[in-house]
């Protein structure tokens, strides 16, 4: 099948090409402004924009299609098709699927139905519109879910491993006030069941080290990248490059994420900062680490919809070109998840692709399409 898009205006890595062409083929990006094809379906874009379908690193809203409220649960088979099909309308073509195995925090977060859900997705991928991925997410001071995460490697299950440390005192609890209100919060534990749960977490933080050594090892043989979370100095920055992590999830001040990026790794903040100009836990803002060029991708976090309006919104909020703003959604976390066939619209990459209108003054995806298979479309009157 060949597919040829015109009257474009294209997002290129470094360049918006106007009133442009781009012609596709089983699935692959033959050309840009080729001569007039023939035997090509023909698609005008009546000046829209035409992009590099997103890729999203970090995103946990699966969780809440599955667990909407506490204790109460979705059929996992209807909820991935929902967040599946939320990811085609936003324009995100490759979501990692955030999973956290903390057992500790029961719900979607305890580690049998945690490792239910990795498994699911995969049962579901050949009925999906977009490239679902998995995302996994280790609570460091959880002795109990390493093993279960050895056998998803085994199994080729995993595509990208995350550190988290909510050990009270660091991170993203800066005290012990602010993790204990997070129990009573989030979870509803009574003030005796949170003094347990900080004791165990605590008492947890022993052997650590030697747990992530083991699953960073094995990753590394199965070509799997591994993020640390929430860094809140340079010398766990250090430490983290030192053990082979690579990606720098939410670093939670500018020094941390100057470290980072001169030590190497590539750094990720959440488009929900950018939209709400702020974090939700008190860390830095996203568009303080874009202003001082400390931030290489944007993660939609929690809420797939605002990854394409904050790369549309940050030319205003941070003077960066509209291609350096459509980068770190698309060509930077390619890198950084060693995806070596997405993220950028040239001759030989797949044709995952979004179709972007501006409506309301708000950017719309109009058409999605993976691997050259239009998945989603809509019309908006001009």
């Amino acid at each position: 099948m060949k597919t040829y898009f015109t009257n474009a205006q294209i997002i290129l890595k470094d360049q918006v090409l106007e009133s442009a062409s781009l012609l596709i083929e089983d699935g692959i990006i033959t050309a840009i402004n080729p001569d007039i094809p023939t035997n090509v379906e023909e698609i005008n874009l009546q000046g829209q924009y035409l992009m590099p379908g997103m890729i999203d690193a970090h995103c946990d809203a699966i969780e809440k299609e599955i667990e909407p409220r506490a204790n109460t649960f979705f059929p996992m088979d209807f909820a991935i098709a929902q967040i599946d099909r939320k990811n085609a309308i936003a324009g995100i073509t490759t979501p990692f699927h955030s999973i956290s195995f903390a057992h500790e925090e029961l719900g979607v977060r305890n580690n049998e139905m945690a490792a239910e859900i990795v498994r699911k997705i995969h049962q579901y991928q050949p009925f999906a519109l977009v490239d679902n991925r998995v995302h996994c997410r280790y609570e460091i001071t959880d002795t109990t879910s390493l093993p279960i995460l050895l056998d998803l490697l085994g199994e080729d299950s995993v595509h990208l491993f995350s550190l988290m440390d909510h050990t009270p005192g660091q991170g993203q609890f800066k005290d012990l006030q602010a993790y204990r209100d997070y129990l009573r919060n989030t979870y509803k534990k009574t003030e005796s069941e949170t003094d347990v749960m900080v004791a165990k977490k605590l008492e947890n933080a022993q052997g650590a080290q030697e747990r992530i050594k083991t699953l960073v090892t094995k990753a590394h043989l199965h070509n799997v990248a591994i993020a640390s979370h929430d860094d809140d100095t340079q010398e766990r920055i250090e430490t983290m490059t030192n053990l082979g992590i690579t990606i720098s999830e939410f670093p939670i001040n500018l020094e941390t994420a100057q470290k980072a990026i001169e030590m190497g790794l590539n750094t990720i903040f959440g488009a929900p900062n950018i939209l709400r100009g702020k974090s939700q836990s008190g860390s830095m803002k996203a568009i303080t680490a874009i202003t001082h060029n400390v931030a290489s991708c944007l993660c939609s976090d929690y809420s797939p919809a605002t990854l394409l309006t904050a790369a549309f919104r940050l030319p205003t909020l941070a003077h960066l070109t509209l291609p350096e703003a459509i980068s770190l959604v698309t060509a930077n976390p390619a890198k950084a998840l060693l995806l070596g066939d997405r993220g950028n619209i040239t001759v030989g990459k797949r044709a995952d692709l979004i179709v972007v209108q501006i409506v309301n003054n708000l950017p719309q995806v109009t058409q999605t399409w993976v691997n050259g298979i239009n998945i989603y479309g809509c019309f908006y009157e001009n």
